[in-house]
């Protein structure tokens, strides 16, 4: 049984599919389905079913989620717990993040630690909504997260890092009193370009605007968050963004400006001091204290 087959079977699970696999693994599908089909040889079960162009586990694979986790947690495990000839850590660290931590300073974050530890790859895996940050971690998914605070949970530890602040974004057409920044009691009367109402960052907003007073209706709800300064820019309704995917609206040719009072959310990064690698030690000693 090959350890690369283990995760081709884990990246199936967690990306609902061959397709969404494939990518994230970097493989090609055909690839990725041989590989599937070795290890279920080698383990003498059938570990999905195929139903017409698509898989569902089966109860061998429901069985074997579980171990397969563990498989490579020992891989990863063991290969961080390594140093080069410097005694700089190498491997790799797997983070998980938020989309909408995701961006600006987690990014610069990464970039940092890279250039100080290029023996260490980081694998960057989305922090879904319906995620357990906890289980995550103890699962061993990643060793760090990084996600909108607070958070609580026993045995891991949470430092706040910073804030994200949300602005107008507005279409370049939209006839209103522009003023900078734009009163949060006063906003145009133009129907909302927003997320899915289980995203944290929604919730915040949500919140800002209640206490403000404002109301909103909306236009449309939009999985995708890259897509919603496009939706803006062709006239679909406004939205409130995280100012650097705000400021990306922008170069596209949104109205963006700052709130009053501003919306703001905290963010931080968690993880569980007993399981770091050196790897994960290193990422967190880069970290502003």
């Amino acid at each position: 049984m090959e350890s690369r087959h283990v995760e081709y079977f884990l990246a199936t699970v967690d990306n609902d599919g061959l397709a969404l696999a494939a990518e994230a693994l970097g493989v090609t599908k055909p690839s990725l389905s041989k590989g599937l089909r070795n290890l279920e040889r080698d383990l003498g079960a059938e570990l999905f079913h195929r139903v017409g162009r698509g898989l569902v586990l089966s109860a061998a694979g429901k069985a074997f989620v579980g171990p397969a986790r563990q498989i490579v947690r020992d891989l990863v495990a063991a290969e961080s717990s390594l140093v080069d000839i410097s005694g700089l850590p190498r491997g790799r660290l797997d983070i998980c993040a938020s989309a909408h931590v995701a961006e600006g300073p987690v990014t610069k974050l990464i970039g940092s630690f890279r250039k100080q530890y290029p023996g260490v790859v980081v694998r960057l895996a989305d922090l879904r909504p319906s995620e357990v940050i906890g289980s995550l971690i103890r699962d061993g998914h990643c060793e760090i997260a990084f996600s909108h605070l607070p958070f609580a949970a026993a045995g891991l530890t949470t430092r706040a890092l910073g804030f994200h602040e949300y602005w107008l974004v507005v279409s370049p057409n939209a006839e209103i009193d522009w003023r900078e920044p734009f009163p949060l009691d006063d906003l145009p009367t133009i129907p909302v370009v927003g997320l899915p109402k289980e995203s944290s960052a929604r919730t915040v907003i949500e919140k800002a605007l209640q206490a403000a007073g404002s109301r909103t209706v909306m236009s449309a709800v939009v999985e995708q968050r890259e897509a919603v300064g496009a939706f803006v820019v062709q006239g679909i309704g406004m939205s409130f963004m995280e100012r650097t995917n705000a400021e990306r609206a922008a170069v596209g040719g949104a109205r963006i400006c700052p709130l009053d009072p501003p919306i703001t959310a905290p963010y931080g990064v968690i993880y569980d001091e007993a399981r770091l690698s050196p790897a994960g030690r290193a990422f967190l000693d880069t970290l502003a204290p």
